[in-house]
């Protein structure tokens, strides 16, 4: 009797293992998060990177997950506590988060150099950033590298005093120069002509900065070196094909190229010293 319950209990084991085997082998694909900087909200984040980021995941066998902050300070604060597994970053964020905690860069956009712009209302007269002299200027954030401290250090270099007030975003600085709230404002190209219509045709541009490397995509020393060589090959054939060029329209990127911690030494030759994620108080919602 009791050698017949073993041998049941044998087969009914073996059978629950065939039945169940599959469920054991298809472990789910693995999970790591990508951090954002958030130069716009972060609803307009979302629409334009959680499908390139689902295109990124199904090409690489990775889940890529999109994660932000509310405002930049907040962004660097998660950034110093090493949150995201892998960030899309300012080059100046990159030069001090590549120290501590030890990010890595391994991919920038394609053909791209970043360049700040200084922006005023269409009505303003101003023909030069002398006109400004005086006035309160708008910027993203103290350590937003081409929205703040390239437009600032041309105003510096060109020895004209403003007023430097500190918002939440890109956004938050074209909606207030288009409400009137300041005589111009800081930003970058791309994300003057990601927000609405309706604030960016109110809005021209007044003088533009040197350019520079662009953002770096980078990576915390946890993740794996096989899984960031599959996330990085997938994001190198983007541009190869309709699908990956329609994930990549709505950032206006052309593509994605790899990159090394060394492209960013222009940077680091600026010998730039700013304080990262100090809280800033904004005068808009």
């Amino acid at each position: 009797m009791f050698f017949a319950i073993r041998q049941a209990s044998v087969y009914f084991l073996s059978l629950w293992l065939v039945l169940c085997s599959p469920l054991i082998l298809a472990a789910p694909p693995q999970e790591i998060s990508v951090g954002i900087v958030p130069q716009q909200a972060a609803t307009a984040l979302a629409k334009a990177w959680i499908p390139l980021l689902a295109e990124i995941s199904q090409r690489s066998g990775i889940r890529l997950t999109f994660k932000t902050a509310p405002d930049i300070p907040a962004f660097e604060e998660r950034m110093k506590r090493g949150e995201y597994d892998l960030a899309y970053m300012n080059p100046y964020h990159y030069t001090v988060f590549s120290k501590q905690p030890g990010y890595r860069a391994f991919a920038r956009e394609k053909n791209r150099k970043l360049v700040g712009i200084i922006v005023v209302r269409k009505d303003d007269p101003s023909s030069s950033l002398e006109e400004l002299a005086g006035k309160t200027v708008a910027f993203p954030a103290p350590a937003a590298f081409a929205a703040s401290i390239l437009p600032r250090a041309e105003f510096s270099r060109k020895n004209i005093p403003i007023k430097a007030q500190f918002v939440n975003s890109h956004d938050s600085v074209y909606r207030g120069v288009a409400q009137g709230s300041f005589a111009a404002g800081a930003g970058i190209k791309r994300t003057l002509e990601a927000i609405e219509p309706a604030i960016s045709r109110q809005l021209r541009i007044l003088a533009t900065t040197p350019s520079y490397v662009p953002h770096a995509f980078a990576a915390h020393p946890r993740v794996a070196a096989g899984t960031l060589d599959k996330v990085m090959a997938a994001m190198l054939t983007l541009d190869l094909d309709e699908a990956g060029r329609t994930a990549l329209e709505p950032l206006s990127f052309k593509g994605i190229e790899a990159g090394a911690d060394k492209d960013w030494d222009e940077i680091r030759k600026l010998r730039i010293d700013l304080q990262v994620g100090q809280p800033v108080k904004s005068p808009l919602p």
